[in-house]
């Protein structure tokens, strides 16, 4: 049968793009575990940081838009951030229903640190730099799609 072809049954689990998807989301978000224990990050917490690295300050709302992530989880998260000292959050002074948030002095300075992570996780996965930025590319033609 040719890769084109129709799967012979078209309910088969290895046959579905959602369940490859979501497979190869756990197996990056495991190989990112002991790359960011060292910074004293879980995965969440490292997607707000780089975030925030790009930019800064930003809303919490620009966060959960950034992140694709709800404010009930965003919320606690931002939380125990603060509480380790990477971020702080203020009201806005211009308008306190918005929550902006920062990062501390630790926070950028925890960048220097973060910088190998993107090598570390080449090496970790043993996939080449070049199948890894054509897989976040067409991961994002996707998600554009959506």
């Amino acid at each position: 049968m040719s890769s084109t072809a129709a799967p012979e049954n078209p309910l088969a689990l290895d046959q579905q793009v959602c369940f490859a998807l979501y497979s190869a989301s756990r197996a990056i978000t495991s190989a990112y575990r002991p790359l960011l224990a060292p910074l004293g990050l879980t995965y969440p917490q490292y997607l707000v940081m780089l975030a925030l690295w790009e930019r800064a300050p930003r809303t919490v709302r620009e966060l959960g838009e950034t992140l694709h992530l709800e404010s009930g989880t965003l919320s606690p998260l931002l939380k125990r951030m603060e509480a380790n000292g990477l971020v702080r959050r203020t009201r806005s002074t211009d308008d306190e229903r918005r929550v902006l948030v920062a990062l501390t002095a630790a926070g950028t300075a925890l960048r220097e640190r973060a910088e190998t992570v993107p090598e570390q996780l080449y090496a970790a996965t043993g996939i080449d730099a070049e199948t890894l930025v054509a897989l976040r590319r067409a991961c994002q033609a996707l998600i554009e799609e959506s």
